[in-house]
């Protein structure tokens, strides 16, 4: 089950930040406030807090173009889900099912990002599934 644990905190991460910056936020504040409540009543106003503080932090590097930043909270998240999960594995299937409300189709967790630099003569070669490349 840690693997799986894993596979959902990262998902669960990726989620709740990409989210934040859309129209989701108050859905994704209210449902992951709910689901401490259940499970870690004692945290839930933390967890509330963090939210609200991630939130602005996701706002001021989205405007940025702070990638470095967002990811650092998705891995945030994804580690305060993950102990979540460790503690609570019950919360698994309801995480699951929020998941899925929040994001039915689960584009959220697949955002792809790239950043490359090239100087002088290199190239650079980003794809984000096949790439068939033919120099002569």
């Amino acid at each position: 089950m840690d693997s799986e644990v894993t596979l959902l905190a990262q998902s669960a991460g990726a989620t709740l930040v990409t989210l934040m910056a859309t129209d989701a936020w108050h859905r994704v504040r209210d449902g992951i406030a709910q689901l401490w409540r259940r499970t870690q009543p004692e945290r839930a106003e933390t967890v509330t807090a963090e939210l609200e503080a991630t939130h602005e932090d996701v706002l001021a590097a989205a405007a940025a173009g702070d990638q470095e930043t967002l990811d650092e909270l998705r891995l945030q998240w994804q580690g305060s889900v993950r102990r979540l999960l460790v503690a609570r594995p019950a919360a698994v299937e309801e995480l699951r099912a929020l998941l899925d409300r929040l994001d039915p189709d689960g584009s959220a967790a697949r955002q792809i990002s790239q950043h490359a630099t090239a100087s002088g003569q290199a190239r650079v070669y980003q794809a984000g599934r096949d790439q068939h490349i033919a120099e002569r």
